[in-house]
């Protein structure tokens, strides 16, 4: 670890879903907790900053609340984490310049509130283009799918990525439930899906843009992003 390399980071800007119910079926989502916390772990185990923002802002809805999962428990356990969680910034009140990197986490609210987000299409643009990092995790990169850069085409076009796969859809009951497969669309926008087999972590990173396919991939886009950050950082 390079604490003075860290300690020159802008933050990382993590986004949370505030979308709640899973379609017609009235099951409650949110965004998932392992999802934020696994990542935030491998950063702040680093020095590097992190800072929240939701669609809506204010304190988004939480999916995945498994306090057995010792990193879990330890965030949810914590009064400045909690706090942090119930006081995001709405997204569309964000200034990219202030970030060094966004990261999407996912849970299945994701896919309602993300993809139509201007702000959230606003956000990414401008830290990617500033020369940022771009990354998300399992249901996060349905952030992505309607990015365009400033020329016109996809941020996904032509690049490698990880997301919650179709199959891995249909096996939690959710195909014919979501808005659109998301492995799939992202693959129309021009993207080139890696899949791993259902419920096994995969990270890829292309460039400047770091995705990975499950919560079992969590842990993984964080040390992923950290190790990007860090390389910049001490270039």
């Amino acid at each position: 670890m390079n604490q003075t390399s860290a300690a020159s980071l802008k933050p990382v800007l993590f986004v949370l879903t505030s979308h709640a119910l899973k379609g017609a079926t009235g099951q409650p989502t949110g965004y998932y907790l392992g999802e934020v916390t696994h990542p935030l772990a491998e950063l702040e185990a680093a020095d590097i900053a992190v800072e929240f923002a939701s669609i809506q802002g204010g304190e988004p809805p939480v999916d995945g609340l498994d306090v057995d999962d010792a990193i879990n428990a330890r965030y949810w356990n914590d009064e400045g984490f909690r706090q942090a969680v119930r006081t995001t910034l709405k997204l569309d009140d964000a200034d990219a310049s202030r970030y060094s990197a966004i990261f999407f986490a996912g849970g299945h609210g994701a896919m309602w509130d993300f993809p139509g987000s201007a702000a959230a299409q606003r956000v990414t643009r401008e830290i990617y283009e500033s020369g940022g990092i771009v990354a998300a995790v399992c249901h996060g990169p349905a952030a992505l799918v309607n990015v365009m850069l400033s020329n016109g085409e996809y941020l996904v076009a032509g690049k490698r990525v990880s997301a919650f796969t179709d199959d891995e859809e249909r096996a939690v009951g959710l195909a014919d439930e979501v808005p659109f497969l998301l492995a799939s669309t992202l693959g129309q926008r021009g993207a080139l899906h890696q899949p791993a087999p259902d419920w096994t972590a995969k990270v890829v990173v292309d460039g400047r843009l770091i995705t990975g396919q499950n919560p079992q991939s969590a842990a993984g886009v964080g040390a992923a992003l950290r190790d990007s950050l860090l390389a910049r950082a001490s270039a």
